[in-house]
C-alpha cells in the first residue's frame, strides 16, 4: 500500500504515536508499504511555526527523512486537481493533499472528517 501521511499525522507519528490508531500505526510501520510526506506538510509546519501556532523539536522532512518516508514534490497536475475539487474542505494546505492522493492514487492517513469526504481513498488516523 502506498500511504500519504496528513500533515497531523506525520506529527503524531514523530511525537506521540499512541495518538494514532493501530491501524494506522501499523500501516505506517509495515515494511512492504511505502509512506510518503508531501512538500505541503513541510510547508504547512513551518508557517504555523512561524506563526507561534506549532512548535516541533525538528523539521517534519528531517523526521520523514530518519524514518525512511518519501518525497512527495507538488506538480502542476496536483494545482490543477486541487482547484478542481469541490468546496468541501477551506483549508487550502487539505486539499492539496486530497489532490496529492488522488493523483497519484495514495491512500490518504487523516483524522480530518471533512477530507473523509473527498473520493479520495483514506484510512483513519
Amino acid at each position: 500500500m502506498r500511504l500519504l501521511l496528513d500533515t497531523h499525522v506525520a506529527i503524531w507519528f514523530f511525537e506521540d504515536v499512541g495518538l494514532l490508531t493501530e491501524e494506522a500505526r501499523m500501516a505506517i510501520l509495515e515494511p512492504n508499504n511505502v509512506s510518503y510526506l508531501s512538500a505541503v506538510s513541510v510547508w504547512e509546519s513551518a508557517v504555523k511555526q512561524s506563526l507561534g501556532r506549532m512548535s516541533l523539536p525538528e523539521e517534519l522532512d528531517v523526521g520523514a527523512v530518519r524514518a525512511g518516508f518519501q518525497e512527495l514534490p507538488v506538480t502542476w497536475a496536483h494545482g490543477r486537481a486541487a482547484a478542481a475539487l469541490p468546496a468541501l474542505h477551506r483549508d487550502p494546505f487539505d486539499r492539496m493533499l486530497v489532490a496529492q492522493a488522488a493523483a497519484e492514487n495514495l491512500v490518504l492517513l487523516t483524522r480530518d472528517r471533512l477530507v473523509t469526504q473527498y473520493p479520495v481513498a483514506t484510512m483513519l488516523a
